[in-house]
């Protein structure tokens, strides 16, 4: 596993503030989500319930995201993401899933400010209005032309996680959309 984040933490200042949030284990898992071993299993390694479809249960560093219908992405800290790969394989033994460590092939950023939602919609066919969109919903969607998930963490704070080959790109258009002058006036 790398030491180094994608972007070794690089911050941009606008109407928003953007941020590479550095390290973070990611660990995809794809299954049966009504099984009661990956249900123990998940909770087990990242200590919250598992949310409902299209969102995201966190719990400090450590949280389980809604991917589809037979896959989560468990959050735990970087440097705990092998041993739970271990353990969640340990306890699936038998179980139709698959586990994998994904956490240095993925990029996650924080934009955080009054306008991070405005920031993020301008790049995103996702619907991000405040009625349909609030904290702890997740979306699988795009920015401009790269895969890319978001979840609004708080009020003002929402993350994406995209592919690390992509960072720099994901980190300069949400830059760009942030910046003063940039604004539309939607939200």
């Amino acid at each position: 596993m790398s030491d180094v984040s994608a972007l070794m933490g690089a911050v941009a200042e606008g109407r928003t503030r953007v941020e590479e949030a550095g390290l973070q284990g990611m660990i995809t898992l794809r299954g049966d989500l009504a099984s009661a071993a990956v249900t123990s299993a998940v909770k087990g390694v990242a200590g919250v319930d598992l949310p409902a479809q299209r969102a995201i249960a966190t719990e400090g560093d450590k949280g389980i995201a809604w991917m589809s219908p037979d896959e989560l992405l468990l959050l735990v800290p970087h440097a705990e993401a092998e041993v739970a790969v271990a353990s969640l394989a340990e306890a699936l033994k038998g179980e139709h899933a698959t586990v994998a460590n994904v956490s240095d092939a993925r990029a996650l950023f924080r934009i955080e400010g009054p306008h991070a939602r405005e920031a993020l919609a301008k790049l995103t066919p996702a619907d991000l209005h405040p009625e349909t969109f609030g904290p702890g919903e997740m979306r699988r969607t795009r920015l401009a032309q790269v895969p890319a998930a978001i979840w609004q963490s708080g009020e003002e704070e929402f993350h994406v996680i995209c592919f690390r080959s992509v960072a720099r790109y994901v980190f300069d258009i949400l830059a760009l959309s942030a910046k003063e002058g940039a604004e539309v006036g939607y939200f």
